[in-house]
């Protein structure tokens, strides 16, 4: 597998509360993040190390090799976490606008509404 985007920014929650919001999306219907789109299907955790990483299947029905990996170091300074999410997939790799649009996504879903699901 080869390394085609990763990012690494702060989330408010500690590392178990960022890990179960990951293994269980759905868990909390007061606060949904995980907005899919028409060619997007929920992930399944296929490895995990509670609460420091885990490893998502392929959101992308057309990617199927594809995997999200996460880490989930807690920050020192405030008890949040460092969530860094990478995205791996097998060749032939995808164009590159293909992609982009899979780390938008990532971003969007990771970075964006899964922060903000917390209230920052």
């Amino acid at each position: 597998m080869i390394e085609i985007g990763s990012r690494r920014r702060s989330q408010p929650a500690p590392p178990h509360v960022i890990f179960e919001a990951l293994t269980e999306p759905d868990r909390d219907p007061w606060r949904p993040w995980l907005i899919l789109l028409a060619d997007e299907q929920p992930p399944r955790v296929v490895a995990s190390s509670w609460p420091r990483e885990l490893t998502w299947s392929s959101l992308w029905p057309k990617r199927p090799d594809a995997t999200i990996h996460f880490d989930l170091p807690r920050r020192t300074t405030d008890g949040g976490t460092d969530l860094c999410w990478t995205l791996w997939a097998d060749e032939p790799l995808p164009d590159a606008s293909t992609i982009g649009h899979l780390r938008k996504r990532l971003n969007q879903l990771i970075n964006a509404n899964l922060r903000y699901s917390f209230g920052h």
